[in-house]
C-alpha cells in the first residue's frame, strides 16, 4: 500500500483520480517520511481542484493543459510535476473569460470553506490520544456514568461489563473506563459529598423540620438500614413557599430493634447533621412500640403514620369478619393457582381473548396493606365472566359461590373511600393537616343511609365504630389541629364541635406568639398610618365647653383607634381575618395560597411553614425503601451497609441537585 499510494502522488498529483481519494487514506499514510511532501502536494490540489472545471490534461505529466472553452494550450509552469501549478490557468481566465472566472472565484469560495475547518496532520493524530486522567471531558464522562449507575439502580460492576465497555469505547474512543474499584471508592463517595453539601446548605436556614423514619430488612442479604427524611417549607425567597423534602440518611442498624437502640440512631443522625432537637417539629413513624417509645426516649413529638391506623380500622372493622375473611382466602387461592401455574395463565389468556376482554393477570395481595387487599378483590370482580369459564372447564383450588361474590362486591363498595382517601393522604404534596377532615368525611360518609345499603349495613356500621374508636381524640392533638386551621382549603369547618375548634384556636394563637417572638417577622407588618390631627373649630363664646367636650370625644376616638391599629398587628387579628375568609378549592395547593398571602399574615404564614411541612404519612420511608429493594438486591448481595446508603442517598437526592 505505501508503494503505491507513493507512486500515484507523484505521478498523479494533479489527476481527478486522485482527487477523488478520500482524505483519511492521506492522514493515514502521511506519517512516514518519503510521503510526507506527496501528502502535502495532493491536499494543496484538492483546495485548487476549482480550476480544472475549465481545462484538461492530455496525459497526467503533460507540460501544458487545454483550455475547454478557447482550446488554448496553457503552461503548466514548470518542466516537472514537482513545479507545476494552476497560476497561469487562472490568468487565462481572468484576461480571456470573465465570466468563468467570476464562476471560478465563487466555486473556489465555497471549496475554500471546509478547508478553513480542515484539521492539520497533528490535530488529526492527536484525536488518537487517550485522555489524561485531569482532562475535563474525561472527568464529564465519568460523572455522568455514576449518575447513571445511581439513577437507573445499576451495579457497580457494570463498568466492567464487556457490552457497556464497548459501547463506551464506540461513543468515545479517546476515553478510557475506569474500574469498579475507583467508581466504588473514589468517584462515588466524591459525588455524596457534593449531593450532601447541596442538602446541608438547604436546611442550613430552615428553623423547623419534620421528618419520617422507618426500618427495612433486606431479603437478600442480613442487612438492616434505619432511615431518616426531611421535610420542610423553603420560604428564603419572598415569593416562595414550597414543600421540599430529602432523605438524609438510611444508616445500616445492627443489633436488637429496641427503642432505646433506634434512639441512639436517630439522635446520631441529627448530630451528623448538625439538627438540634428544638428544629424538629415532628416525626412521623408506624405504630410499632418500639418506635413510640423511641420518640419518648428522644424527647421529641410523634405521630403515627394514619395510613397505618387505616389499615388497623379496616381490618378491625371488616376483613376480620369471617365472612369476609372466608371469601377472600378462596380469592387468594385463585389467584395462587394462575400466578405458579403458566398453563393456567396461558389458558385464562385465551379465554379473555375469546371473550373479547383486555388481556390482564391477577393481582395478589399484601397482609400488611389492606389497599392491596382492595385491588385484589377489585381484579378478580374484574375478571368473573373468564374465572367462571375457566372454572367450567379446568379444576380450580377453590370456587366462590354466588353469595361470596355478591359479598365481595358490597365490600369493594364500601371500601372505595378509604382507597381514595389513603392515595390522596399518600401524595408527596400532602401534609398531615388533610388526616381530620379526612376523617370527618368518613365518619359521615359511613353514617349516611341510603337505599343502596342494601346488604352492607352491618359492614358500614362496623367500619364506623371502628374509625370512631382509632381516632377518637384526634382533634385533640394540636400537631394535627392546628395544622388543619392553617390548611386555606379546611380552615376550622371539619371540627366536630366547637369545643375542639376553640382548643384548636388557642393552640394556634400561642404558637403564633412563639412565632413572632422568636423571629423578627413583626418589622415586615406595615406601620400603621400616622393619625390625621383634628382641627379645633371654635363657635361664639362657648369655646370652654367646646374644648372640654371635644377632649371626651377624641378620647373616646383614640381608644378605638387604638385599639383598631393593635388589631392589625396582633395575632387575634390575624386569625380573625383569615377564618372569615373564604377556603379554597381543595384541588388547589395551600402552599402557594400562603406564597401569595405570607405578606396579610406574617404569623400565620410563618406558623404555616412549621406544621404544613410534616406529612400524615410515613409513606416516604417506605418508598425509599422499595428504592434499596432496587439496590440490594440478588446482583449486590455483598454490597456493605456504607455503599448501599451512599446508593439511596444519592437515588433519592441526586436529582434535587440536578433539578429533575
Amino acid at each position: 500500500m505505501p508503494a503505491s499510494f507513493a507512486y500515484r502522488c507523484k505521478s498523479e498529483i494533479n489527476s481527478s483520480s486522485l482527487l477523488r481519494m478520500q482524505t483519511q487514506e492521506v492522514v493515514s499514510c502521511c506519517h512516514k517520511q518519503p510521503l510526507f511532501r506527496a501528502a502535502k502536494k495532493y491536499i494543496r490540489a484538492r483546495s485548487m481542484s476549482a480550476v480544472w472545471q475549465y481545462f484538461r490534461l492530455d496525459q497526467p505529466a503533460s507540460k501544458t493543459a487545454t483550455c475547454i472553452i478557447c482550446q488554448a494550450a496553457i503552461s503548466r509552469g514548470g518542466t516537472s510535476i514537482s513545479n507545476f501549478n494552476t497560476t497561469n490557468l487562472i490568468k487565462h481566465l481572468k484576461t480571456r473569460h470573465p465570466l468563468e472566472h467570476d464562476g471560478y472565484t465563487k466555486a473556489r469560495t465555497e471549496k475554500d470553506k471546509p478547508c478553513q475547518t480542515q484539521q492539520t496532520l497533528e490535530a488529526s493524530f492527536k484525536q488518537r490520544e487517550k485522555f489524561s486522567q485531569d482532562s475535563q471531558r474525561a472527568i464529564k464522562i465519568t460523572d455522568r456514568i455514576i449518575e447513571f449507575i445511581v439513577l437507573d439502580d445499576q451495579p457497580l460492576s457494570v463498568v466492567e461489563n464487556v457490552g457497556f465497555r464497548r459501547l463506551i469505547e464506540h461513543l468515545e474512543p479517546r476515553y478510557s473506563l475506569p474500574g469498579r474499584k475507583y467508581i466504588s471508592e473514589t468517584a462515588l463517595p466524591k459525588l455524596y459529598e457534593t449531593v450532601r453539601e447541596h442538602i446541608s446548605c438547604k436546611l442550613k436556614d430552615v428553623r423547623t423540620i419534620s421528618f419520617t423514619t422507618d426500618i427495612w430488612s433486606c431479603d437478600s442479604t442480613p442487612l438492616s438500614l434505619l432511615s431518616l427524611t426531611a421535610h420542610w417549607v423553603d420560604t428564603v425567597t419572598p415569593s416562595s413557599f414550597t414543600l421540599q423534602s430529602a432523605v438524609l440518611q438510611a444508616n445500616e442498624f445492627r443489633g436488637s430493634h429496641t427503642g432505646k437502640s433506634i434512639a441512639e440512631s436517630i439522635e446520631g443522625m441529627l448530630v451528623k447533621w448538625n439538627i438540634s432537637k428544638s428544629r424538629v417539629h415532628v416525626i412521623l413513624r408506624d405504630n410499632a412500640s418500639n418506635m413510640k417509645k423511641a420518640m419518648d426516649e428522644m424527647g421529641v413529638s410523634s405521630l403515627g403514620c394514619f395510613a397505618h391506623s387505616l389499615q388497623l380500622v379496616v381490618h378491625e372493622g371488616l376483613l376480620s369478619q369471617r365472612s369476609v375473611s372466608d371469601a377472600l382466602a378462596n380469592c387468594r387461592k385463585i389467584i395462587g393457582h394462575f400466578k405458579h401455574s403458566p398453563l393456567a395463565t396461558t389458558r385464562l389468556e385465551d379465554i379473555q381473548k375469546d371473550l373479547k376482554m383486555p388481556t390482564k393477570r391477577l393481582q395478589q395481595d399484601v397482609a400488611t396493606r389492606w389497599n392491596s387487599t382492595f385491588y385484589m378483590v377489585e381484579s378478580l370482580l374484574e375478571q368473573k365472566r373468564t374465572i367462571s369459564a375457566y372454572g367450567a372447564d379446568h379444576d380450580l383450588p377453590a370456587t366462590l359461590t354466588a353469595n361470596q361474590w355478591a359479598l365481595l362486591e358490597k365490600a369493594v363498595t364500601v371500601l372505595a373511600p378509604f382507597e381514595e382517601v389513603t392515595k390522596q393522604i399518600s401524595s408527596s404534596t400532602s401534609s398531615v393537616a388533610e388526616v381530620i377532615p379526612s376523617v370527618t368525611v368518613l365518619k359521615r360518609l359511613l353514617a349516611r343511609e341510603s337505599q343502596e345499603d342494601t346488604g352492607i349495613r352491618t359492614m358500614k356500621t362496623t367500619l364506623l365504630e371502628a374509625v370512631k374508636k382509632r381516632f377518637a381524640t384526634i382533634e385533640e392533638e394540636p400537631l394535627y389541629a392546628v395544622a388543619t386551621l392553617l390548611d386555606p382549603r379546611f380552615k376550622d369547618r371539619y371540627f366536630s364541635s366547637a369545643d375542639n375548634i376553640k382548643h384548636a384556636k388557642d393552640a394556634l394563637t400561642v404558637e403564633m406568639e412563639k412565632t413572632e417572638k422568636s423571629t423578627t417577622v413583626a418589622e415586615t407588618i406595615a406601620e400603621n398610618p400616622k393619625k390625621t390631627p383634628r382641627m379645633e373649630v371654635q363657635v361664639g363664646g362657648s369655646s370652654s365647653r367646646e374644648s372640654s367636650l371635644k377632649g371626651l370625644f377624641e378620647e373616646i376616638l383614640q381608644e378605638h383607634d387604638e385599639e383598631r391599629g393593635a388589631g392589625t398587628t396582633s395575632t387575634h387579628f390575624q386569625l380573625q381575618t383569615y377564618m372569615m375568609e373564604q377556603t379554597i378549592s381543595r384541588s388547589d395547593s395551600p402552599f402557594q395560597y400562603w406564597a401569595v398571602n405570607r405578606v396579610r399574615f406574617p404569623s400565620l404564614a410563618a406558623t404555616a411553614a412549621k406544621f404544613l411541612c410534616a406529612p400524615g404519612t410515613s409513606v416516604d420511608s417506605e418508598r425509599l425503601f422499595s428504592t434499596a429493594s432496587n439496590i440490594v438486591d440478588a446482583r449486590r448481595n455483598r454490597l456493605g451497609g456504607e455503599r448501599a446508603e451512599m446508593l439511596i442517598f444519592l437515588k433519592k437526592n441526586l436529582p434535587l441537585l440536578l433539578k429533575l
